[in-house]
């Protein structure tokens, strides 16, 4: 080969994954943000973005608000991985306020479950669908944080879970519940046969956070940095090619739910964020403060924890209809 041929550059969207992995995002932000700097570039006829500026990306986001009708969380999801682009692939300044026509975010309240619904909802599961399930809602964990829990962050002697990079990519304590103790440990205890299986089959290498993966080359093996919740098979890992097995997916956990509600006949819609919407209630229900609760979900505004405080409030902000009196 001679050595006038240069080395090709990187394509643009390789450049936008190199620069994601280096922020340590998870592999769904990656593939979220990848695809809608796809989906700007294609909206301005394949042009490329280093020749755009604020008026292309307001053009981009007013065709998501007005012409798709989307959700202002999906918008803001563009918008974040847009500016991603321009800031940390690119390197290029943007000229001016970007001054969108902005989705409507909906003032909705969170469907809540009272207790004996979600513990009939509850004994329509089984297995580890179930115990998920009742961590979701003993913990307040969102359904990633269940999915994702590491044997080293549960403690079952000080009786708290450490979750690890949750929304926001922080870290917070919560509760793990004496009920949940014994049935975790048996757990586990099955999910180590599983890891000491595959060590001996060449396996059991799981995935490690940041750069731990080369600086602690062997700690991948170790029983502590196994999911709690792993898959029922191995996988190739999309990034490194590396055949492993992952965390169980989250998409059996959704469908077990669903099914749950079904068989239990609620008439509300119950997905996995239920629970914890119903966590939250069921605390202040029972008196607690609502910065202990705010703490315990993790939330960074507390404005975001008061909206448990209108659920519990009775139709019509607790005015007593006249019909009552009649």
């Amino acid at each position: 080969m001679s050595q006038n041929l240069q080395k090709r550059p990187k394509k643009l969207l390789d450049q936008a994954r190199e620069a994601i992995r280096q922020k340590h995002y998870s592999i769904r932000t990656e593939e979220s943000y990848v695809n809608w700097m796809k989906r700007f570039i294609l909206f301005h006829g394949k042009r490329h973005p280093k020749d755009m500026d604020v008026p292309q990306i307001e053009a981009f986001l007013t065709h998501l608000a007005v012409d798709l009708n989307v959700a202002a969380s999906t918008q803001n999801q563009a918008f974040n991985a847009i500016l991603f682009l321009f800031r940390e692939v690119l390197r290029q300044p943007l000229e001016g306020n970007i001054d969108a026509i902005r989705a409507k975010r909906p003032k909705r309240l969170p469907t809540v479950l009272t207790k004996q619904e979600v513990h009939r909802v509850l004994d329509t599961m089984a297995g580890t669908s179930q115990l998920i399930a009742r961590l979701m809602y003993g913990s307040g964990l969102r359904l990633m944080e269940a999915v994702r829990l590491r044997v080293k962050d549960m403690d079952s002697a000080q009786h708290q879970i450490v979750v690890r990079d949750g929304k926001g990519m922080k870290d917070r304590v919560t509760v793990l519940l004496d009920s949940l103790v014994a049935p975790l440990q048996e757990h586990l205890q099955r999910v180590k046969l599983l890891h000491q299986q595959d060590l001996s089959r060449g396996y059991g290498n799981i995935h490690l956070p940041y750069a731990l993966e080369r600086k602690y080359p062997n700690a991948g093996r170790e029983w502590i940095w196994q999911y709690v919740f792993p898959s029922n098979r191995l996988s190739k890992d999309p990034r490194s090619g590396v055949v492993r097995r992952h965390h169980l997916h989250e998409s059996s956990l959704q469908k077990a739910v669903r099914k749950a509600a079904k068989l239990a006949g609620s008439n509300k819609h119950v997905a996995c964020h239920t629970f914890r919407h119903s966590f939250a209630t069921h605390l202040l229900q029972d008196g607690y403060d609502i910065r202990t609760v705010q703490e315990l979900l993790g939330h960074k505004d507390i404005r975001t924890t008061m909206i448990y405080t209108h659920v519990l409030n009775r139709g019509g902000l607790g005015v007593r209809s006249p019909l009552d009196s009649l």
